[in-house]
């Protein structure tokens, strides 16, 4: 479903506080739902969800409210949540308040060139007991960004496209995809985080999807398969967590 953009947030070994603390999942299957395979999921970015009340430093994770495309709502503890939920997505569906132990979703690679595949669809494995598809904290610079919309001008490469964690804010001056080259290196956030860079984040058919107003655009994946390996951002993880917020200082170490 669609995300929401805040001002600040707790870190812990999971990431974001709340973050990908749900899902739904086929009934049939067990399989995550994704927009990873949009013809079997084609409308969860018509879908909003945001936590009905603060986040709190300890203790349960509150509700979740659901918007549907139609404008009505749900909250995750209402007895009928699955019911509306299947009856919009067309499927019998669960809804997951923990992750299993091995969870996996089905992945769409459509035909682009440079994609590992090509008009096929794949099991993914995601981590353990956790609702990520790779890595928990997802890194994006705005110098990849502009870089991105240098090479299709006619392509709206906005954030919400890329569903980062994280954007940081680079100098006007850098320029290109800096994010590839700190493999290892730390991030230090604020005065409390830390944060690991793994590796590279690989794109999928996400990033071409429709979402509000952006429109359904192939020409996004596209480019950057052809100009960047199809890495757009870079995944992390959590030396030391704490508070960070909009407007921190970002310093980039050597690795630990």
């Amino acid at each position: 479903m669609m995300g929401e953009e805040i001002n600040t947030t707790r870190i812990g070994p999971k990431g974001l506080a709340g973050d990908r603390a749900f899902a739904i999942a086929d009934a049939e299957t067990g399989k995550i739902a994704s927009a990873k395979n949009p013809s079997k999921w084609p409308n969860l970015f018509a879908f909003r969800a945001a936590f009905t009340e603060a986040l709190s430093d300890s203790g349960p994770l509150p509700t979740v409210r659901i918007a549907f495309p139609d404008g009505s709502t749900i909250c995750s503890d209402e007895p009928e949540v699955e019911t509306r939920l299947a009856a919009t997505l067309a499927k019998p569906v669960r809804f997951l308040k923990a992750a299993p132990m091995a969870g996996s979703l089905e992945e769409y690679w459509p035909d682009i060139e440079g994609l590992a595949r090509r008009d096929e669809v794949t099991d993914e494995a995601m981590p353990t007991e956790t609702f990520f598809d790779v890595g928990i904290v997802h890194i994006l610079t705005t110098a990849t960004l502009s870089s991105l919309s240098a090479e299709y001008p006619g392509g709206r490469f906005e954030t919400r496209r890329f569903r980062p964690n994280i954007v940081i804010e680079t100098a006007p001056e850098l320029a290109g995809y800096p994010e590839q080259d700190w493999n290892d290196m730390v991030l230090a956030i604020g005065s409390e985080v830390k944060l690991k860079i793994t590796g590279p984040c690989g794109r999928c058919v996400m990033t071409t999807l429709a979402q509000g107003d952006l429109p359904k655009d192939s020409g996004i994946l596209r480019t950057a398969a052809l100009k960047n390996e199809a890495r757009v951002g870079a995944y992390a993880t959590v030396l030391q967590g704490g508070i960070i917020l909009r407007g921190d200082e970002v310093v980039l170490m050597p690795g630990e």
